[in-house]
């Protein structure tokens, strides 16, 4: 078993401070996030709202068997998450400040552009529990705010730095990959998002990229790609 970086047992409030702890402040973040969210759902009228639309959306059909990798996602957070946070705090660093980024400039542009989606269908195909669990989420989460999609920036942030991750093998790679193009698939699938919603996910997802990864993780790759072609 391998050896935490950090003795967590050891952790008190009043040493968040302490460089040990110091990564712990990041999580912070989140608490920014729901304040924010609540903001964006609550206090926005819906008829302010501009409709994310594609017609590749009419030709995606619904399927229900893409909401238990939509749901799994937050299994996703959480496992990445604490991963990291024992393991590898710099990464943990990075991962929670990939998310922060795309946290931030999503909800700029949730308050500057409002945003909806009118994809869900009025009656599901089938009855059945994975169409029930649809039916929840619905209920719980609004079709407000999709653009871009949030669901699609994190698995995207979690599988770069699970690639980066020298201490995992290929298995653990490839199984974090397969699960993010899933995750990716599923908002389109269970009509929680446009395609559109993902496509501009995708572009914030270059803009953290950069910003994270940047300075000491792509420019010395392309400066070695430009020494091997001089």
């Amino acid at each position: 078993m391998r050896t935490p970086q950090v003795n967590y047992r050891e952790f008190r409030l009043s040493k968040i401070n302490e460089p040990r702890f110091s990564h712990l402040k990041l999580l912070s973040g989140w608490l920014v996030y729901f304040a924010l969210y609540f903001i964006t759902e609550r206090l926005i009228p819906v008829e302010n709202c501009f409709v994310v639309h594609s017609r590749l959306d009419d030709i995606i059909p619904f399927c229900e068997w893409f909401v238990i990798p939509y749901v799994g996602w937050y299994l996703l957070i959480v496992w990445s998450l604490w991963y990291f946070a024992l393991y590898n705090t710099d990464g943990f660093r990075r991962l929670q400040t990939f998310i922060i980024i795309t946290q931030l400039v999503a909800m700029a542009i949730y308050i500057l552009f409002p945003n909806m989606q009118d994809l869900r269908p009025e009656v599901f195909p089938r009855d059945n529990i994975l169409t029930r669990l649809v039916g929840v989420l619905y209920a719980a989460d609004t079709n407000t705010n999709v653009f871009p999609s949030l669901h699609v920036a994190y698995s995207i942030g979690i599988a770069s730095v699970w690639l980066k991750e020298k201490a995992a093998n290929w298995k653990t790679k490839t199984f974090v990959v397969i699960f993010v193009v899933l995750v990716c698939l599923s908002t389109a699938f269970i009509k929680q998002h446009s395609v559109l919603d993902g496509f501009a996910a995708i572009l914030l997802c270059i803009f953290a990229e950069l910003w994270v990864y940047g300075k000491d993780y792509w420019l010395p790759k392309l400066k070695r790609v430009r020494s091997y072609a001089a």
